[in-house]
């Protein structure tokens, strides 16, 4: 390997500097059972590298990633450090990379519910086809509800890449858009099902549904209200 391969291989091993007050105990039980076949240093730094992606992801999704990575350097054939790897790398933008690193941790461990960030990743490349096989997986039937729904919002997002929007919003008229949950997936459902109403031309329709949408979006995790406003000053000029 030539020096500079050997300096940006050694780079990716480092990873980004480690927080002192991150120990890895604050990854959970689960996790960190995963972490004993390793020797304990060894242990110890995934663990801290893994714990420090987690508190970054949201805020800072590239250094988690350089974090899984150097995780992933040293624990590679570990289903975990290869899931947080792929999370991390969906939350940066890198999808292929996310697909590489999902597909081998479910090899490892058989576990399905990666399907929808996958399927995702596929739409994000460009392959609305393969998200929606992956869509109609056997496995995503027995999906929990907000799992299931994170499915249902890709495939239907992969029937608008292609074009078919009356399939859009068919696939998600048959989620539970009008479950009384205020949890996020309904909050999200309602509002990719809004969005897809104003795609197709249906303004009426959608307008009511970003409204049912804010009423449910405590947090705010969407700008249904915006597209409310907006839609409400389009409406009353037509």
């Amino acid at each position: 390997m030539a020096s500079d391969e050997r300096s940006a291989a050694q780079k990716v091993y480092d990873g980004p500097p480690l927080p002192e007050e991150i120990t890895g105990r604050e990854l959970a039980p689960d996790v960190r059972a995963q972490l004993k076949s390793l020797p304990d240093k060894l242990a110890q730094r995934v663990a801290r590298h893994l714990a420090a992606a987690g508190a970054l992801i949201d805020d800072e999704p590239e250094t988690a990633y350089q974090h899984t990575l150097a995780a992933r350097s040293r624990a590679p054939r570990l289903a975990v450090v290869r899931e947080a790897a792929g999370e991390a790398a969906y939350a940066a933008g890198h999808y292929a990379e996310a697909l590489a690193d999902l597909r081998a941790a479910k090899r490892m461990n058989g576990a399905t519910a990666y399907l929808p960030i996958m399927a995702d990743c596929h739409r994000a490349l460009g392959n609305a086809k393969r998200a929606i096989e992956l869509a109609k997986s056997p496995s995503v039937a027995r999906f929990p509800a907000p799992l299931k729904t994170e499915m249902t919002i890709v495939e239907a997002g992969a029937r608008r890449d292609l074009g078919q929007l009356d399939a859009a919003l068919r696939t998600l008229e048959l989620a539970p858009l009008n479950s009384k949950s205020r949890e996020s997936w309904v909050v999200r459902l309602r509002y990719a099902y809004a969005d897809t109403l104003e795609q197709a031309g249906k303004e009426r329709d959608a307008l009511s549904w970003f409204h049912r949408t804010n009423a449910i979006d405590a947090e705010e995790i969407t700008d249904a209200a915006e597209r409310a406003a907006a839609l409400e000053a389009r409406v009353a000029d037509s």
